[in-house]
């Protein structure tokens, strides 16, 4: 057994271009919505119509946001989740 070489640590096993769900949890309010939106829209070109999809948790205190984008690649979801997580309204990103 040997150290795994830099090529197989960056190995998926999606195929992009491809469909790819990624949610954001935080308090509801329309902060975070502006946030996880800028975030992503940073990260793609084009969003479609029906991409963005939120949750209210049921007392309401919390909203996950699922927005699905064409990704492009490993990096460039990696990039986004990177994003996410340093954001200070995003409490989870998956």
């Amino acid at each position: 057994m040997g150290v795994p070489d830099m090529a197989e640590e960056n190995e998926t096993l999606l195929e992009f271009p491809c469909d790819f769900a990624i949610k954001a949890f935080g308090l509801t309010g329309q902060v975070l919505e502006v946030a996880v939106n800028e975030i992503v829209n940073r990260h793609v070109d084009e969003l479609a119509d029906d991409a963005i999809k939120m949750n209210a948790s049921k007392s309401a205190k919390y909203t996950s946001i699922t927005v699905t984008i064409r990704a492009t690649s490993k990096q460039q979801i990696d990039n986004i989740y990177m994003d996410l997580t340093a954001c200070e309204h995003v409490v989870m990103a998956l």
